[in-house]
């Protein structure tokens, strides 16, 4: 079992910068992929960005290229979301997921853990 903790969300004007954390523990984080999903108001969830197990391999959503940056630091257990150009769009819950592969995915049924989410709310 994984236990996946999200931080970092908030309220920011647009053009702003914050930086989302994924904080894993339980089994050993080692070998899994990591994930970023969102779910605006009223929409359904969507892809964001994802990483391999290395850290060698990043998927990122069109919506977000250019703004967004995905990375990770094996030795601390924890995903981290860059996010850049915030836009008004940008705004919904964050949910940071797990994958028992070495490879990414950009589907969300291909995650095996989940967190609880964090609310980003970019003000226009």
């Amino acid at each position: 079992q994984v236990q996946l903790v999200e931080s970092g969300g908030g309220l920011v004007q647009a053009g702003g910068s914050l930086r989302l954390s994924c904080a894993a523990s339980g089994r050993t984080f080692s070998g899994y992929a990591m994930g970023w999903f969102r779910q605006p108001p009223g929409k359904e969830r969507e892809f964001v960005a994802a990483i391999s197990w290395s850290g060698g391999i990043t998927y990122l959503a069109d919506s977000v290229k250019g703004r967004f940056m995905i990375s990770r630091d094996n030795a601390k257990n924890t995903v981290y979301l860059q996010m850049n150009s915030l836009k008004p769009e940008d705004t919904a819950v964050y949910y940071c997921a797990a994958r028992r592969d070495n490879y990414p995915s950009k589907l969300g049924d291909q995650y095996d853990y989940w967190g609880q989410g964090t609310q980003v709310t970019v003000s226009s």
